[in-house]
């Protein structure tokens, strides 16, 4: 195992790194976003609010069912690819054979639903649900690939692919806008030939850094590893869809309570509250792969003094977040969502811990604990659903408001003492 270097220089060397690593990831996060709300105004000026729900519903159900298809494999390349396993002869051979598998899979099970979305879900025709099933087998090796190149070690490579993802989007449309293409073609043939564009790039940038690491690419899958890969990644995955369902949960409970209108500025209000969620998803994009590699022993003074700083960071960054939603909100949005300011500046306190939340749930998955991660995010789940019926039908938006922030808080605090326990046994 990888010890840590003894100098002063050393230390301060091995520190900034990660700190570098997770700003540059950051800012890849950032411009993502700022693709997405490019896209967001572009086809809103083309197609009006219809393909804007369209776009949405295409790119984020095909990548699903991709990713769920493959038993959450993306979620397993950090522990694998860059943990004890790195080694492995095979392992690039078994994780191209799970995700073609996985990719062969989900396209077949969204073909068998086409009637069924087509009548209740996404209402397009059958030609563009056909195609849109083919973008199931182009959106995962785009998720595969970047969690890939950060547990190789390539994180520029990696954030080029997190920024890549939605900004190739932009020209794809451009292009086949000027050829004629127009409304659900349009768009998801723009969908189809950015992933593939990038999904190529990425897995070109793979094999040569695999290569360079002395590891064939191509060769007989392992059974037994890709058996292990598929169980890392189920479990984990669960814990993805718990933390899904616990951000978007009291929007379903405060709709049917409360009726459409809370929803409306309780949802702008959460979403400028997450964003504190990006710091603390960059740190533990960051942290799961090198505590895979490294060991819980060569991080584990790193993650202790890390934590306060973390916190530190949190609650800054939510006092801000909270102050400046009262002047924001009826500036940008107008004044009938002003009201949306005290949800915001809510769910930004309830969010303080979450950066260092993000560095705890790094550790639990990079030492092999993803059930634990798990477990702990459904009891915040469970957090939220109690609230929610308490607080939504007296308090409305407000109510959702607090609700979600204490199971935030809830769920962080319980994911951080987790990771405490966990490096306090590894010294």
């Amino acid at each position: 195992m990888r010890s840590l270097p003894r100098t002063r220089s050393g230390w301060r060397s091995a520190l900034r790194r990660p700190g570098r690593a997770v700003v540059d990831n950051l800012g890849a996060r950032l411009i993502a976003l700022a693709a997405v709300a490019l896209v967001t105004v572009v086809v809103a000026r083309t197609g009006g609010a219809t393909d804007v729900g369209l776009l949405t519903l295409l790119r984020v159900m095909p990548g699903l069912a991709g990713v769920l298809a493959a038993c959450g494999l993306p979620g397993a390349m950090g522990y694998f690819v860059a943990g004890a396993d790195r080694g492995n002869p095979r392992m690039w051979p078994t994780v191209q054979a799970v995700m073609v598998a996985g990719a062969l899979l989900g396209t077949a099970v969204w073909l068998l639903l086409i009637p069924l979305l087509k009548a209740h879900l996404i209402e397009t025709s059958t030609g563009v649900l056909i195609v849109a099933g083919v973008t199931v087998a182009t959106q995962l090796p785009v998720a595969v690939g970047k969690a890939c190149l950060q547990a190789q070690g390539d994180s520029r490579g990696s954030n080029i692919v997190t920024a890549a993802e939605e900004a190739a989007f932009v020209p794809a449309f451009a292009g086949l806008w000027l050829m004629g293409s127009r409304g659900a073609w349009l768009l998801v043939l723009s969908l189809l030939v950015a992933d593939v564009v990038v999904a190529v790039g990425a897995w070109l940038r793979i094999r040569s850094t695999a290569r360079a690491a002395g590891l064939p690419f191509s060769g007989r899958p392992d059974r037994e590893l890709g058996s292990r890969m598929l169980r890392f990644g189920l479990r984990n995955q669960v814990g993805g869809v718990l933390g899904l369902l616990n951000l978007r949960l009291d929007f379903v409970v405060l709709g049917a309570l409360a009726g459409p209108a809370p929803v409306g500025i309780y949802a702008v209000a959460s979403k400028y509250a997450e964003l504190l969620r990006l710091p603390a998803l960059a740190v533990t994009w960051v942290a799961y792969p090198r505590v895979a590699r490294d060991g819980m022993a060569a991080f584990t003074v790193r993650a202790q003094r890390a934590v306060p700083a973390l916190l530190g960071l949190g609650v800054v960054t939510g006092v801000v977040l909270a102050v400046l939603a009262f002047p924001v909100f009826p500036l940008v949005y107008g004044h009938e969502f002003g009201a949306a300011a005290w949800p915001a500046a809510v769910i930004a306190l309830g969010l303080a811990a979450e950066p260092a939340a993000g560095l705890g749930s790094a550790y639990l998955m990079g030492s092999g604990r993803p059930g634990l991660n798990s477990t702990l995010l459904g009891a915040g789940v469970l957090v939220t659903v109690a609230l929610d019926f308490l607080l939504i039908p007296k308090h409305g938006a407000l109510g959702a408001a607090w609700a979600s922030s204490a199971a935030y808080l809830f769920t962080d605090v319980l994911i951080i003492t987790a990771m405490w326990r966990v490096t306090r046994r590894a010294t």
